[in-house]
């Protein structure tokens, strides 16, 4: 190699990230107990123990999304790709789909759809407030669409889109129903099968405390009818007594959750060669969450979330958005007039180790938004967080009483502030 194609002499070196209290609204501080389960070794990917741990995952999948889906399995890509695999798959060119958009989230959702070929039909709210199921089903008896796709948790607001009544709206407008609930599952209720859900799709790296990368999905049988229904068997693994559906080809092959459905079932047919580490990572971090319980996460999360907002709003701080409708796990608070957002983030980083977030579009420069997520919804990191920004505030100029974010944290956790 030529010396001018030589790496510079600090690329040599293995990368070390810094330490770090990830308190945004996502990645979070990943569980030791995944990074252990991933840095195991590899096995072949029809190994027995390999096939056998797609199916555990499967099964531990089912209890986290609370369903009997049979097909339970995980898309190898980051949450998009869920979106995206469900999205490709369920919709052909010309079909109707309406999105309810209140964040950044349903913005995803619609460009995906429309990348489909779909006819796509929004309804919009100011950020921070979430839809009535009223508003819902009267845009689906104007729209007539073949799925609703909503975000149930968008982080870009904190928002949390109640579910709870669409799945029957749905069944009697005879509309797919799908969600995305990367933010939310694991530390709100989210119940696949009671509220009628056809498709969901998740990622790991909120309140399932793993790292971006895996893509659990479930699907409803009527979802996988019309998956099959555009079923395609590639030419160079395809037997005799292979046949391939009537509908249109779904157009990725990557994301085609037929395909994939073939790989993850009794066949075994090849798509692709399985993220193994992905796969054991994903796989604890369901064990991880059932080994709590559902419904013991879902409190810890909304018990952290409460300290951390009662704290943040004792230090004259505003919060963001509708309270009643707002996540477990993140909440948004207004940046105080004459202090500098972007630098007070920048302190806590470089000055503490602890990161939080900033927000997208209208809400750009305008709130922070933090996290008490999956690993790091634990007391100490909330009331770490809490004295630090407090510092980095009154030396910013904000004006607030010294002590009075944790010791109101305090007052929630002694039942004295709930």
């Amino acid at each position: 190699m030529s010396e001018t194609l030589q790496p510079a002499s600090k690329l040599m070196r293995p990368f070390s990230p810094p330490p770090r209290l990830l308190m945004g609204p996502g990645p979070i501080t990943v569980d030791p107990r995944v990074l252990r389960a991933m840095s195991a070794q590899l096995v072949g990917q029809y190994d027995p123990a390999m096939t056998q741990c797609m199916n555990d995952t499967m099964a531990l999948y089912r209890a986290v999304f609370e369903t009997d889906n049979e097909w339970t399995f995980l898309v190898d890509g980051t949450s998009r790709a869920g979106i995206e695999a469900v999205l490709v798959s369920l919709l052909e060119p010309g079909d109707r789909v309406l999105v309810p958009i209140f964040g950044r989230f349903g913005h995803l959702l619609t460009e995906i759809a429309e990348r489909c070929g779909a006819e796509v039909h929004t309804l919009s709210k100011e950020w921070g407030q979430v839809f009535t199921p009223e508003e819902i089903e009267t845009a689906i008896r104007e729209v007539q669409p073949k799925v609703l796709a909503v975000v149930q948790g968008d982080t870009s607001t904190t928002m949390l889109q109640p579910l709870e009544d669409l799945g029957a709206i749905c069944r009697e407008h005879g509309v797919l129903f799908y969600s995305d609930a990367t933010a939310s599952i694991g530390g709100n209720p989210f119940r696949t099968d009671a509220w009628g859900l056809d498709a969901v799709s998740v990622g790991l790296q909120k309140c399932l405390c793993g790292p971006s990368g895996s893509a659990p999905l479930t699907l409803s049988t009527r979802a996988v009818e019309v998956i099959r229904r555009r079923k395609h068997v590639e030419a160079g693994i395809r037997s005799d007594h292979h046949r391939d559906g009537k509908g249109p080809r779904i157009p990725s092959n990557y994301f085609d959750l037929g395909m994939i459905m073939d790989y993850w079932g009794d066949e075994r047919l090849n798509h692709h060669t399985e993220a193994t580490t992905m796969l054991y990572g994903a796989r604890e971090c369901a064990r991880i969450l059932l080994e709590e319980g559902v419904s013991n996460a879902i409190e810890r999360h909304r018990i952290h979330g409460l300290a951390m907002a009662r704290g943040l709003a004792a230090m004259n701080l505003s919060l963001f958005g509708d309270q009643t409708n707002k996540m477990h796990n993140v909440v948004g608070i207004h940046i105080p007039d004459g202090v500098p957002g972007e630098p007070i983030r920048q302190t806590m980083l470089n000055d503490f180790g602890i990161e939080i977030g900033t927000s997208f579009g209208p809400l750009h420069g305008k709130i922070w938004r933090i996290g008490t997520m999956g690993y790091n919804a634990r007391k100490d990191a909330v009331l770490q967080t809490l004295a630090c920004l407090e510092a980095v505030l009154r030396r910013g100029g904000h004006s607030l009483t010294a002590g009075a974010g944790v010791e109101t944290a305090l007052d929630v956790y002694t039942g004295e502030g709930v």
